[in-house]
């Protein structure tokens, strides 16, 4: 076989070696997310075995701790519609606290849901929020 042809079998071979593992990542990044939903959302269309990003607030006086296990509850950014309770066990952002917009991934357990260990993340407030009327600039 000549030198020419060796390279061009080389190149093609790498070639196809690449668009295959791209399309692998592709697929991947696309089966493996789970669908980010709202309190509501999540009432009417979760299923058993089936893992959901749950975002929303965190609903005023629903914080309760015993031990390493925290419930809490989560209802919609917008206001209205019914909240979702969440058993969860892990580790705890510090930011974590009633009015916080938070994300965890759950899972349905018989009648409540379960927040996976180690997925609760807080979102702390925009410092880039439009000021109150009235307030003074630093």
């Amino acid at each position: 076989m000549t030198p020419p042809r060796k390279r061009k079998i080389r190149l093609v071979a790498a070639l196809t070696s690449a668009v295959v593992l791209a399309g692998a990542l592709v697929y991947t990044s696309f089966t493996a997310a789970s669908p980010a939903v709202t309190p509501s959302q999540l009432l009417a269309r979760a299923q058993p075995g089936q893992s959901y990003q749950l975002t929303g607030i965190v609903a005023r006086d629903s914080i309760h701790r015993a031990g390493n296990d925290l419930d809490f509850s989560v209802a919609n950014r917008a206001g209205g519609g019914r909240s979702v309770s969440v058993a969860y066990t892990g580790a705890v952002p510090d930011a974590f606290r009633e009015g916080r917009e938070v994300i965890v991934s759950v899972h349905r357990q018989g009648s409540g849901f379960v927040g996976e260990s180690g997925s609760l993340i807080t979102k702390c407030p925009s410092k880039f929020a439009a000021a109150k009327t009235g307030s003074k600039p630093y």
